[in-house]
């Protein structure tokens, strides 16, 4: 590729992209709303999760051979 190719390249992608603002620092201090997330109480499991494992843990009990497939796709 040439330089004018290249020129008209560059023109063409930074016509496409906006500008960015200068200011890249947000807006808030982020950090406590980090800490009050980490301090939070644990969520609850949901219901389909446990109901999932089950299916896993019937599927698993009916036919072993399954077990091996299972831990081969983790």
């Amino acid at each position: 590729m040439n330089d004018a190719h290249d020129e008209e390249l560059k023109k063409l992608v930074q016509s496409a992209m906006p500008r960015m603002a200068r200011e890249t620092e947000p807006g808030r201090d982020l950090w406590p709303a980090v800490l009050g997330r980490l301090n939070a109480a644990p969520r609850a499991v949901p219901w389909f999760d446990w109901a999932l494992l089950g299916g896993l843990v019937a599927v698993a009990a009916v036919f072993p051979v399954s077990i091996s497939l299972f831990l081969y796709n983790l």
